[in-house]
């Protein structure tokens, strides 16, 4: 059982309930603070002290009822707290309290919720008020010094605390940025791979139905079953983007090294000869590993047949220990003139090294063997049978 998960997710549950349910959070706070200031009116007492009288205890709770509202009108809850606790020292003899806990609470509130020049105010206001408490209280330098650091330290653990939620926020919106890019990357490969197959293939249908009746029949069947294809895999991607809003939406699992030879038959039907092989003790590989793995091939492919104008290409995986090397080799064009339309330039080979490098590897692009021909090469470090089982 992991306990710290377990705590760390109920602490973020609770961060969250915090944040949806203010009041709650503030009352919370406030009954706290009534806590802490009720042991010196519940311990007993010498007979030397100030006695534990019921007003005595009335007004310390009216001291305490303003921190209710210390989100919405901060400033004026530090005045009403100055104010009341004033009163209590002048009018009342009544038990002291170790520390000023409600003028902390207020100034950290402050510090952490308020604009500069409420912090400024506040800060001009406790340098009067810490002083004049002291002198009504034991007009000594030992309180003044411990005053002004307890205030001071409060003051410094709001800003802190600030710091930390923009920072947190900062990461949010970066992590947010990061699914975006994430999922536009996605539903590009999806589009365009599924896009470039039917357009090959209703390009090629009106030829065949005129040359070979059989083999326009086969290209609508492949135009079908990619529409198809394309369409759940589009309805996965939605679905993510649907949740949290929504709730959860069904997944689908993302394809993976089993599904390549399904890939490889839908580009063969587009008219591009392609040869599939895996050399190498064939290992299962995390689900995220291998969705990239079966997204760069699709890509590669796709490019393929967008742009090499090429008749036959191999697809080869070799597992080697801890790597995994990916290589996509057609016979077309080449990387010369119409490197710029091969994709270095736009989403496509720029999408497969952003793969590559999201699970720690490296994409590199060039000539095929002996110059001819484009080919994709991608390296992957993948961990072991053992490491994918634990």
């Amino acid at each position: 059982m992991d306990v710290r998960g377990d705590v760390r997710g109920r602490w973020e549950r609770g961060r969250t309930w915090g944040a949806a349910n203010p009041w709650a959070v503030d009352l919370g706070i406030a009954l706290l603070v009534q806590a802490a200031m009720t042991m010196p009116f519940v311990v007993p007492r010498g007979p030397e002290l100030e006695p534990a009288t019921w007003p005595a205890y009335g007004l310390t709770t009216l001291t305490v009822v303003p921190l209710v509202w210390r989100r919405r009108a901060p400033i004026a809850v530090l005045l009403a707290i100055l104010a009341t606790s004033a009163l209590y020292t002048l009018a009342l003899e009544g038990p002291g309290q170790p520390l000023p806990y409600t003028g902390l609470v207020s100034v950290y509130t402050i510090a952490l919720l308020s604009p500069a020049w409420k912090r400024l105010t506040t800060a001009g206001l406790l340098m009067v008020a810490v002083p004049a408490s002291v002198w009504l209280n034991t007009q000594s330098a030992r309180e003044l010094t411990f005053s002004l650091f307890v205030f001071g330290a409060a003051y410094v653990f709001g800003r802190l605390q600030d710091a930390r939620q923009r920072a947190h926020l900062i990461e949010a919106e970066r992590a947010a940025a990061r699914e975006r890019a994430r999922i536009a990357r996605e539903m590009h490969d999806i589009l365009s791979h599924a896009v470039s197959l039917m357009v090959v293939q209703a390009e090629a249908g009106p030829v065949a139905v005129r040359a070979a009746p059989e083999r326009a029949e086969a290209a609508f069947e492949a135009i079908s079953e990619t529409g198809r294809e394309a369409m759940t895999q589009l309805r996965q991607m939605l679905g993510l983007l649907r949740e949290g809003s929504e709730g959860p939406a069904p997944r689908e699992p993302q394809p993976d090294l089993s599904e390549l030879p399904g890939l490889v038959q839908r580009v063969k039907a587009s008219g591009l000869e392609v040869e599939y092989t895996t050399e190498g003790g064939v290992r299962a590989l995390p689900a995220a590993t291998g969705a990239g793995v079966y997204r760069i091939v699709q890509e590669a492919l796709t490019n393929v047949v967008k742009h090499a104008g090429a008749r036959t290409a191999d697809v080869r995986l070799v597992h080697a220990d801890g790597v995994l090397r990916i290589t996509v080799t057609d016979d077309g064009r080449g990387p010369g003139p119409g490197a710029a339309a091969r994709g270095s330039g736009g989403h496509g080979l720029t999408g497969i090294r952003e793969r590559a490098a999201a699970h720690g590897g490296t994409a590199t692009t060039g000539p095929g063997p002996g110059g001819r021909g484009f080919e994709v090469r991608v390296l992957l470090p993948v961990p072991t049978t053992a490491e994918v089982g634990t």
